[in-house]
């Protein structure tokens, strides 16, 4: 939704999802039995690379076939791109270890390979299985590809989102609707069997948590445990608390520089010049003279309200991040706006790149979107939010032409469960806040919420987390973990300058 316009760049935007997250019939997903084709499949040598291809690990890959559309097995099929990473041991466990990304939208393998640090421990006992979700990575990617000179979003309006999103289902087609979560989960019980594992440990972070907690209720007796990080509850449709919750962490962010000295001297009101900085760009976009962190290039152009919030809401997103924020609001206060714009297009391309908004869609509009109510939202808190409700408004517009697909029946019923589930939560998480994973922790019964204070979307990688991770799934024990190691776990320093936090 950027509208910086480079007319000979084509790039992959966000449409009305812009900010992660914008009766139906039902299939019973609970067949334990594998496609006959993939009973010996085979798997060869290969690399998957990480987001952005910075990283890349050895694996071992193959492709599952599937039917598009199981309610008709003998009619088209997708080919899902899966990965296994061999434990170090020669003994591996019985169980495997898998993750599942995020987005809605996201490839697993790449998010295991830009992730794979944290895992290291837990591969030295067993094997590492991956499945690129349907739709994303190497599945069939659903993804839509538009010119920036059709992407002018800063004057917001729900005709341009649903023509948006007209314009990538028309490039998709209506096959489109089968690629959601109650597929997906079917999909992984699949790989499981077709490569002999009786049971699966989880990962699942962000969206990945939704596709995790469905697959612990639909195939229980396969799962043995389960993580999560960064927990979307079963009964909760993310869309009507994103700008709340956005707005709680910016709070969060700036009650943390006024009560830093160094921050609070340096920057002085900083939440009175963030609100100024929106009234600025939501009378109108302002021209700056900008150079393009990705192309180098020189251009005058235009810095707007979506471009603000692109920014603002993705830095929240992790202290390290977080901690430029004051800075970059503190620049723009005084007219030099390049380095948040820098980063509003930076974030822009790295989500073009990341995530396949027709999967991304299809998901929220068959899981989410559907299950708005207006008693469920508070409207004056809404709107008071500095996101307002452009994201909760530009979901529902790109629904009314994104076609459902299939959900399972009790898709939304909270369930309890027997398996141990580890989750985690940071206490400045701007999509899915610890309240949200003290909930998930109720109603799955065998349970342990831990949130991390000062941290944002994502805990595995912090500190001691990936040995604590390990210890989980060798024990199936999550009462026995002793956390005292996280305590010393502090959230980065904020910028004073741009060379860094003060001395």
């Amino acid at each position: 939704m950027t509208h910086f316009r480079h007319p000979a760049r084509v790039v992959r935007r966000p449409l009305s999802a812009l900010f992660l997250l914008a009766t139906l019939w039902a299939l019973n997903a609970c067949t334990d039995d594998p496609l006959q084709a993939n009973e010996a499949l085979a798997l060869s040598e290969c690399r998957i690379e990480g987001f952005g291809g910075f990283t890349r690990t050895k694996a071992l890959c193959g492709e599952l076939i599937v039917p598009l559309d199981p309610a008709t097995p003998d009619g088209a099929t997708v080919t899902l791109f899966v990965a296994k990473v061999p434990a170090l041991s020669r003994a591996a466990a019985d169980s495997a270890f898998t993750i599942i990304a995020g987005g809605p939208g996201q490839a697993s393998t790449q998010a295991y390979a830009s992730l794979r640090g944290a895992f290291e421990r837990v591969r030295r006992e067993r094997d590492i299985i991956l499945i690129d979700q349907r739709g994303t990575g190497k599945s069939n990617a659903q993804a839509c590809e538009f010119d920036d000179t059709d992407a002018d979003l800063s004057n917001y309006s729900p005709a341009q989102v649903r023509a948006l999103a007209q314009q990538c289902l028309d490039t998709l087609g209506d096959d489109t609707r089968f690629y959601t979560t109650s597929l997906a989960v079917r999909d992984l019980d699949q790989l499981r069997a077709a490569l002999g594992y009786d049971t699966l440990d989880i990962y699942g972070v962000s969206y990945g948590t939704r596709v995790a907690q469905h697959y612990l209720r639909q195939y229980p007796q396969h799962t043995r445990t389960v993580v999560l990080d960064g927990v979307v509850p079963v009964d909760v449709p993310l869309g009507p608390a994103i700008a709340t919750d956005a707005q709680r962490a910016l709070d969060l962010i700036f009650s943390r520089c006024i009560n830093d000295s160094d921050c609070h001297v340096a920057f002085g009101d900083i939440e009175r010049k963030f609100t100024r900085l929106l009234e600025r760009t939501q009378t109108a976009p302002i021209a700056l003279e900008f150079v393009d962190p990705i192309s180098g290039e020189r251009s005058l152009d235009d810095f707007g309200y979506t471009d603000l919030l692109m920014a603002v809401r993705l830095m929240s997103y992790s202290p390290e991040t977080a901690a430029l924020l004051p800075y970059m609001i503190n620049e723009a206060d005084q007219g030099n706006l390049q380095p948040l714009a820098a980063q509003a297009l930076l974030n822009a391309e790295n989500l073009g790149t990341m995530l396949a908004y027709g999967m991304h869609n299809s998901v929220v509009c068959t899981e989410d979107v559907p299950f708005y109510t207006e008693e469920g939202i508070d409207r004056s808190t809404l709107m008071n939010a500095y996101m307002g409700d452009l994201s909760y408004q530009s979901l529902i517009e790109t629904c009314t032409v994104w076609p459902s697909g299939p959900i399972d029946d009790g898709f939304t019923k909270p369930f309890a469960s027997d398996v141990p589930v580890l989750v985690l939560s940071g206490e400045v998480d701007p999509v899915t806040p610890p309240a949200y994973g003290d909930r998930a922790a109720r109603y799955l019964g065998n349970a342990r919420a831990i949130t991390l204070p000062g941290q944002g979307h994502g805990q595995i990688q912090l500190g001691c987390m990936p040995t604590l991770l390990a210890t989980f799934v060798s024990t199936a024990d999550h009462a026995a973990l002793d956390i005292e190691c996280l305590d010393v776990q502090q959230p980065a320093p904020f910028f004073i300058s741009p060379s860094g936090s003060a001395p």
